[in-house]
This record gives C-alpha cells, structure tokens and sequence, in this order.
C-alpha cells in the first residue's frame, strides 16, 4: 500500500468527500474502499446520476429546510414533525441505499425500490392527513384502511432498517412483535400461545394501533428527539466540517503533538475528540482522520494493526464528546427529563478522563515500541495554523456558550442559529478566498463556490440522518411492545432471580470470615452480576445496532432492571444518570468490538491491517472505557453529582476526584497493556490491577492514597530495574 505523503508546514490534507473520489483524487485503494464503507453504511451506496440523482438532492435539501422551518416555527403538531421526518427518511433510503451491497456501486434505482419508496412515504403522508380524524371523530380507534396502511408502514419500516442500519434492528423487532401476539388473546394461540404466555397478548390490530397511530410507538419519544433536535446538530456537524473546521482540527492537532514520542498517535486521539465534538460518527471520524494519521503512525514505527486501532478507540470516543454524543445524548436528556445543558455538563468530566487516558495508552505503546515523533519540519506550524482558522471557533463557542450558560434558550434553537451563521460564514469565506491574489477567482465565482459547498453540506447531513431517522422508527417498535405488554417486568423478575442466587451464595461465603459484613457483601455481588449482564448483553447488540439505537433498546430494557435491583428512583434524575450512562458507554465500546466493528474495518482497510486483529487490538485499548462505566456508577461525583441532585460537586471536591480517577485508568491502562516504564512482571500487573479498583469505588482519602502508592511503587520499581539495562536506540521515521 502506497503510503499518504507527509503533512506540510502550513498545509491542510486533504479529506475526501462522502460522496466519493475520482481517479486522480490521490487516495490509496484502501482509502476509496474505507469511504466506501462509510457510504455503504451511512450516506447510501448508490453513485447516482441524471434525475434520480437531482432529486436526491432536492430531497435533501428540501428535508433541511424543513426541519429548519420547523425549528424557527417551534409550535409544530409533534406527530406531524414526526411524520414529515420519517417521510422524507423513507424517500431517501430506498433511493440511496441498495437492498444487497455489491462490489460495483449501483448507478440507478430499480424499478422495485421505486415503488417502496412511493409506497412508504405514502404510509407517512397517509397518516399526516388522517390523524386528525383518527384523534378526533375516531376516538384514537383504528378503521380497517388505517390497520392496512399501518400495516404497510411497519413492514416498509422494517426494509427500510435492513437497508440503511442492517438485519439486527429487524429481527429484533420483530421478534418483539412476535411475542406480543401471544397469549390467550393474542393472535397466536393454540399450543404455542400458552406455552409463551408471559401476558394477556394482543391482536394484530392492537399491535398496529400501538405502533402507527400514537406517540408510543414508531413516532415515540425517539424519532421526535431525531426530529426536533438531533438533525440540527448533524446538519451543524456537516455545515462545520466543509467550512474546513475538520481540516483545521487536524493541523491544529498534528502541529501540537506530532513532534512528541508516539505524536502522531497523540494526534490523531486529539483531533478525534476535537471531531467528536461535531460529529457522532465513529466510522466517518475514522476515514476523514484516518487518511493522515494512520499513515503517519505507521511511519514512525506503529504496526498496522496497532495504528488502525488507536484510530477506531480515538474516532468510537467522539462520540462520548458533548455537546453531540451520537445523538444519543438528547434521547438520554428526554428520557431523564433533565436539561440539555445539564447532561454535557455531566458528560464532560468522563469524556475527558478517557481521551486523557487514551492519549496515556499511546505513550505506553510508543514507550513499548521504543518510538519517537515526526520531525517538526514535515508538521504544520501551531502558530500559523491557529492564525489561519482562529475563527472557526466562533461558530463553535457560540453554540457551546449559549448551550451552557444560556437557559432560556432550546438546543434546536441554539442549532439553527449556529447553522444560519456559519452559512453567512462559508458564503463570505469563498468571496473572500477568490479575491485574494494569485486565486483566479472572481467575487462572483466565489460566491457561486460557496453556494455549491452549502449544498453539498446540507446533502451531506441530511443522508448522515437515514440510518438515524430509521432508526430511531424503528427502535420505536421495540419500545411500543415493551409498553403494551410490560415486557419489562418480567425481564426484571428474571435477572431478579439470578441476582437473588449470587447474592445469596455470596452471603452465605461471606458469612464464613469474621470482620467481614455479609449483607454488603451479598449486595455489592448481586449489583455487580446485573452490570455484568447488561454489558454484555450491550456488547452482543452493538455488534449489529448503531449506538443510538443500542442506547434506545437498552434504556428501555436493562435501565429499568438495573433501576430496580440497586433500589434506585426512577423519578430522580440524579439517581438514573448513572445507569443510563452506563449502558451507553458500553454500547459504544462494540463498534470496536469483533467480529463486526465496521470502523474497525474501515481502519484495516486504510492501513492494509488484518481488521478482525485491528478490532481485537482497539478493543484492548477500549477497556478503559469499560472501567470508566463502572466508575460512574460507583462513583456519580464523576457526573458531577452529589446529594441526590446534578451539579452538586463544588470545585474543591471535583478535582482531586478527577485525578484519583486519571491514575485509577492509567494504573488499569498499564495492567491491561502489561507495561508501564517496562513491561510489567505477574506481581506488577497484579499491583496496578488492585490500585484501579481500589479507585473505582470511591472510599476513605487512605484508600485513595495507598492505591498511588502501589502505582508509584511499580512506576519506581521498574525505573531502578531500568537504569541496568542498555539503552534501545530509537528507530529512524521511514
């Protein structure tokens, strides 16, 4: 593989567009087929021309418009802004994305997608019509036409998912719908019903009322946070990043750290934290990154599989980065029923301990691998870089100021005002570009640039919004069968009984030692094999479900359980926060995880790695996040909570807790690496194992202290033990 050339002072690299590169772009073969994944899987594979191309445009345009329409209005009927969204959702997805992905990118839309197409959004437009009448003359009952079209909608719904998010979400679904029907009164009776019956079970009219025609089911909670607020900000990733912002992230970050041990590794877990900020998108921030600093990584001596990895952990992170946080942030807000402002403010602290923990994760490999910077000559100067772009940050600041301090403003409010400025920005930076000597531009040929580069952003975001928009549809069908026939509590009751048996067999060896309190010991079990459980079943569905549509599933089926065997109240948001950013940090963690990471793949395919390896490999670096999770919920100061209420931590507390959690994860860091100044021996390993967990939980000041000492024992141990040894000299930069 044909290595990327290295960056020059000043430059910005280049970034290839979503929508494809020609011949002569410059990329590698992996690169093309990195941005094919990321085509396949979020903006739709099919390399359209002529009319069906043209009108995919005009959809993407005319669905930002209306949603941004919608934003300045605020007083839309919710289950017709639902409705639109999902229209315009359906439209898109069977135009842009194959049913069966091929080797060759599809050129035209069968004749078959056509009429899916028209028939779904015909399901939405049918219900934006009649639900007037529904509500109103029919008193919420569904006629026979209704049921049928209702019907249809589900079943367009479930293609749709398998297109754009793949098969899980459908079988999972229906899985669900499945076991609704169930049960004495259920359609499927006779000798499977009883032996299923876990309710009184629904009939298909039931079930269809339950999902089309209110807002508890397909248009629930869900896609109305995806209407009202999620594009706004994915339209607002999209508009920041073809102002160049992405690029300028990139310089900004390779000229600070490049030069370091390991740099660009240090660089690339920066500019992706600086990327999530605006995008929620682990496999794009892998390839829009990755096109530099894997290459570079693999220059000063990172393995393939080594610096595709430190890019899928860096680029999978961004989405714990506020204000955006894979849109899961704003479904996490409604479901709290909290502000906003309130919950990046909380996220804030973890998602900083990990990239701060990553960044710890590159040094140790670079320290392993005896590795050393690029030389400051290839890299962009700091000064320059940050004269050059200084004012993409007011775009920036302005939407993280007001969003923070401001709060009699709404986030969509916020998002569109941020939109409209930066469109005021690309407009007056492209005339402003073109007049400058030695361009060749006029004001006017600049002008027309900018126009183009708004439209090709608005494309951009609006295909980045299908798999969301179908996505949450679709969890929505999950959540409306949870809701109709208490689903929930009979899992409860299951994971009730197991934890029952570990705690009491816990008690019971407990009961054994003296000096030991039993009861704790039992409790403390029973809670740890139900975070257990619901990490792992968190994992095993990330593997086939976007992280927002894992955050749904899993807040409206384990949050509740976790709720209520660590006796929690629901009602206080202070008390579930944790909970629910539990569940969430783990579904991020399987777009790392084997067999099915796609930014694994993409990553592998960039650096020419084995991509099951690389994934392996980024799962290693991402059981800090693991560790990060279950220090959250042990320790909710982390969330900034204290005394039952957010926002609690005065200044004083939250600092040294901070640091005592940077060295829990750097301790756990350096055991799972098996290297720390050196590699690490059994004894060592064990010693920082013991010191990570004596931090997860937090205790008396002591405790604290002693689990620095055994880090600074290990870190002087190997010091002594290091001084006897020759020095390595350092490899030479390709």
């Amino acid at each position: 593989m044909t290595e990327p050339q290295p960056l020059r002072p000043g430059t910005t690299p280049p970034v290839p567009p979503l929508n494809g590169a020609g011949p002569d772009s410059g990329m590698t073969e992996g690169e093309r087929r990195a941005i094919e994944m990321v085509e396949a899987a979020e903006t739709g594979g099919r390399k359209l021309s002529g009319f069906p191309k043209w009108l995919v445009t005009a959809l993407a345009l005319a669905w930002c418009a209306f949603q941004m329409w919608a934003a300045h209005k605020g007083t839309l009927d919710l289950l017709t802004l639902r409705a639109v969204h999902l229209a315009f959702a359906f439209a898109l997805a069977y135009l842009v994305f194959p049913f069966r992905k091929t080797k060759v990118p599809q050129t035209t839309v069968p004749w078959l997608d056509w009429v899916l197409g028209i028939l779904a959004t015909g399901t939405a437009a049918y219900l934006i019509l009649k639900y007037p009448t529904i509500a109103n003359v029919q008193g919420g009952a569904l006629n026979s036409t209704d049921v049928w079209v209702g019907s249809g909608m589900v079943i367009f719904l479930l293609l749709a998912a398998w297109r754009t998010i793949g098969i899980a979400m459908p079988i999972v679904a229906a899985v669900f719908m499945l076991y609704a029907l169930t049960g004495p009164k259920g359609l499927i009776q006779g000798d499977l019903g009883p032996r299923l019956q876990l309710h009184s079970g629904q009939t298909w009219p039931q079930v269809v009322g339950q999902l089309f025609a209110n807002t508890e089911g397909i248009f629930g909670t869900a896609i109305g946070v995806s209407a009202q607020i999620v594009f706004l900000f994915v339209l607002f990733g999209a508009v920041f990043d073809k102002l160049g912002a992405g690029d300028w992230f990139m310089n900004v970050a390779q000229g600070l750290l490049g030069g370091f041990r390991g740099g660009p590794a240090k660089a690339s877990v920066l500019s992706s934290a600086l990327n999530g900020i605006i995008s929620g998108s682990a496999v794009s921030n892998v390839v829009t990154g990755g096109n530099i600093t894997i290459g570079t990584m693999k220059r000063v001596g990172y393995s393939a599989e080594k610096a595709g990895a430190i890019e899928v952990a860096s680029s999978s992170n961004g989405q714990l980065m506020p204000p955006v946080m894979g849109a899961a942030a704003f479904i996490m807000a409604n479901n709290l029923n909290i502000e906003y402002r309130s919950l990046i403010l909380a996220a804030a602290i973890p998602a900083f301990l990990c990239y701060a923990a990553l960044l710890v994760v590159t040094h140790i490999e670079a320290l392993k691998l005896n590795l050393r910077g690029l030389p400051k000559s290839e890299l962009p100067r700091v000064r320059q870089t940050l004269i050059a772009g200084w004012y993409y940050m007011i775009p920036l600041g302005y939407l993280l100021g007001t969003l923070t301090l401001n709060p009699e403003a709404s986030p969509e409010r916020i998002a569109l005002n941020t939109i409209l400025m930066m469109m005021v920005m690309m407009l007056g930076q492209e005339v402003w570009r073109a007049t400058r000597p030695g361009d060749g531009r006029r004001a006017a040929q600049g002008l027309k640039d900018g126009v183009r580069m708004l439209v090709e952003a608005f494309e951009s975001g609006a295909r980045s919004m299908i798999g969301i928009a179908i996505a949450t549809a679709a969890a929505g069908i999950i959540v409306g069968i949870v809701t109709i026939t208490g689903l929930g509590f009979g899992l409860a009751d299951i994971v009730q009984l197991a934890s029952d048996a570990v705690r009491g067999l816990l008690t019971s060896l407990a009961g054994l030692f003296p000096g030991l309190n039993a009861a704790q010991v039992g409790t403390f079990g029973a809670m740890l094999t139900v975070l257990v459980m619901a990490q792992l079943i968190a994992l095993v569905l990330g593997m086939g479900l976007p992280t927002t549509a894992n955050y749904i599933l899993m807040s409206a089926l384990i949050v509740p359980i976790i709720a209520k065997i660590a006796g929690l109240d629901t009602s206080n948001p202070a008390q579930m926060l944790p909970v629910h950013m539990f569940v969430f940090y783990f579904g991020i963690m399987a777009d790392s995880t084997p067999p099915v990471a796609l930014a694994a793949f993409a990553a592998a395919a960039i650096s020419g790695g084995n991509p099951v390896a690389t994934g392996i490999q980024a799962f290693q670096y991402e059981l800090r996040t693991a560790l990060l999770a279950y220090m959250m919920f042990f320790n909710p100061a982390l969330l900034l909570i204290a005394n039952n209420r957010l926002g609690g931590v005065p200044l004083g507390e939250a600092v040294p807790m901070i640091l005592f959690a940077f060295i829990g994860l750097v301790a756990f860091s350096a055991a799972t690496l098996r290297f720390l100044h050196r590699r690490t021996n059994l004894l060592q390993t064990l010693m920082l194992l013991v010191a990570a967990f004596i931090l997860i939980i937090p205790t008396h000041l002591i405790w604290n202290l002693a689990a620095l000492g055994l880090v600074a024992l290990v870190y002087f141990w190997q010091k002594a033990g290091s001084r006897q040894e020759p020095p390595t000299p350092l490899p030479q930069a390709a």
